[in-house]
């Protein structure tokens, strides 16, 4: 399998949290210092306002672009073994991982929630249940709506490929998947209507999906070769 990664767009989000957590620890000194100042009370709920904004902006960036293994790791490491007819992009595309190969096109989208991931049928929603209670509060952590993730990301990608070959758009549909790259994660969503998976199912699904439902081969080259051939540094 080839894996191109944009890592320059990793190192500088990982640069941005880091500024934004030391800033906000900056800030959030500030304000503490000014609670004790004679008639600078506004002031320093203002100051301890934007520190604790900036902390959870740190949090984030830091959950995301800072801690090892990061998402495209996991997604890396999980297919390791596919052949060369696949292709993995990582941050080079509208969507942030993107394979491509016998088993089709496949928009990634990950998700770093902890706990058990099941899907309701009858309220047609992704559930999270357990996990840490602190970060889904204060770091931005709960697992949100996926269904809205995947048409946002579907669209963009149905845009994009409108753009770098019309009729490429007409013929092939980017598929998505679910994909909990937390440790803590446990996944039983066999019943969603997208495929919902832990990273150690990956690759046998890919594979599966290779055998029962192979892409068009002249297709899949055609789009890979539009898309970058090396790493951004």
């Amino acid at each position: 399998m080839k894996v191109i990664v944009n890592h320059k767009i990793i190192k500088r989000r990982n640069k941005i949290g880091q500024v934004a957590t030391l800033g906000s620890l900056v800030v959030l000194a500030a304000g503490l210092y000014l609670s004790f100042q004679d008639g600078m009370m506004g002031f320093a709920l203002l100051a301890l306002a934007l520190g604790f904004f900036g902390s959870q902006i740190g949090v984030f960036l830091g959950n995301r672009w800072g801690r090892s293994p990061r998402p495209d790791e996991v997604i890396t490491a999980a297919l390791k073994g596919l052949d060369n007819r696949y292709t993995l992009y990582h941050y080079l595309t509208p969507v942030p991982h993107l394979l491509i190969g016998p088993a089709g096109v496949w928009n990634i989208i990950t998700y770093h929630q902890a706990g058990t991931i099941t899907y309701d049928e009858g309220k047609q929603r992704w559930k999270q249940k357990g996990g840490n209670t602190y970060l889904k509060i204060f770091a931005q952590e709960g697992l949100g709506r996926p269904d809205l993730d995947i048409e946002a990301f579907s669209n963009d990608m149905h845009k994009f490929l409108a753009k770098v070959d019309p009729k490429l758009q007409e013929t092939i549909k980017a598929k998505p998947i679910l994909l909990f790259v937390n440790e803590k994660a446990s996944v039983d969503a066999n019943n969603a209507p997208v495929p919902t998976l832990s990273p150690d199912k990956f690759k046998d699904f890919i594979r599966k999906t290779a055998k029962n439902d192979p892409a068009d081969t002249e297709q899949m080259e055609n789009l890979a070769a539009l898309l970058p051939k090396n790493d951004v540094e």
